[in-house]
């Protein structure tokens, strides 16, 4: 099996960016729905800023993955 391209690996990895961007949103959503409407305002932005950086780490590691040079040879 022939080695994937950095430029294969760019776009399966913005595809995969934008992929999970939407389902980590979509269950952020979905948990934020649940919680009961009494919360304290400083619960929720303490769950908005977690909620809302969360979705670095997979990217991040997509990124990681996407930047591997090409093998030489």
């Amino acid at each position: 099996m022939p080695h994937m391209t950095q430029r294969t690996r760019k776009l399966i990895g913005a595809l995969l960016c934008v992929i999970s961007i939407v389902v980590w949103a979509s269950l952020a959503t979905s948990v934020y729905l649940a919680f009961p409407p009494e919360l304290p305002w400083f619960v929720l932005i303490g769950y908005f800023i977690v909620a809302g950086m969360g979705w670095c780490l997979p990217a991040g590691l997509i990124i990681r993955w996407m930047a591997k040079p090409d093998p030489q040879g």
